[in-house]
């Protein structure tokens, strides 16, 4: 592969994103790839700082705000890990991009798809993912997954929740994201994710 390959896991929270990029990424290497992993936001020194504003306290923090940080965090991602592994030929498996904008920040909190798309193209310059892989989940098994130590997003309440399941859900759609159902095991929703891989990975190497 002289060409590296970007990979973005998207959906909600409670969907097992984390669990399915440690099995691509083990996938992957057994095949011979290297593979980088990064997240959003926290996938730099840069955005670890940033993370703990957006996620680790209490602060009220403004929605123009929030959406700028995260941008931020974007922006540093891309041009210290993303664009340098690509260049190198590796694949790399992002926790979160673009869509989590457009969803938490363009739909939820109320600033509008096209404004947040546009500051993330800002923050990205050229740069577009490969894949994105957008998992969904009946809302009754999000609700029942839902972690018992939130994070600052994570309290927010459950009308806040579904109307982010019900965005993302919209938006997978309208963008033709790889819709990956999150129902049943761990080694069925993998089978689903290994087969897009398969297709549009492994068979052209």
């Amino acid at each position: 592969m002289s060409n590296g390959v970007h990979i973005v896991f998207e959906g909600p929270d409670a969907v097992g994103k984390s669990t399915q990029i440690a099995l691509t990424k083990k996938y992957l290497e057994e095949l011979g790839h290297k593979v980088v992993l990064t997240r959003e936001p926290g996938g730099t020194e840069v955005g670890l700082m940033l993370r703990k504003i957006l996620l680790e306290t209490n602060l009220n923090i403004d929605p123009h705000a929030e959406a700028l940080m995260m941008a931020s965090d974007r922006a540093q991602d891309v041009h210290e890990i993303i664009m340098p592994a690509i260049e190198r030929g590796d694949i790399v498996l992002s926790d979160r991009f673009i869509p989590s904008s457009l969803v938490y920040q363009g739909i939820v909190r109320r600033l509008g798809i096209e404004q947040v798309f546009e500051l993330s193209k800002f923050a990205l310059g050229r740069h577009t993912p490969d894949i994105t892989l957008c998992f969904d989940i009946l809302d009754e098994k999000a609700i029942a997954r839902a972690d018992k130590n939130p994070d600052r997003i994570e309290r927010e309440g459950t009308d806040f929740h579904q109307e982010v399941r019900d965005a993302y859900r919209m938006l997978t759609g309208k963008y033709n994201w790889e819709k990956i159902d999150a129902n049943g095991s761990v080694d069925e929703v993998f089978d689903r994710i290994k087969k897009i891989i398969d297709i549009k990975i492994v068979s052209n190497s």
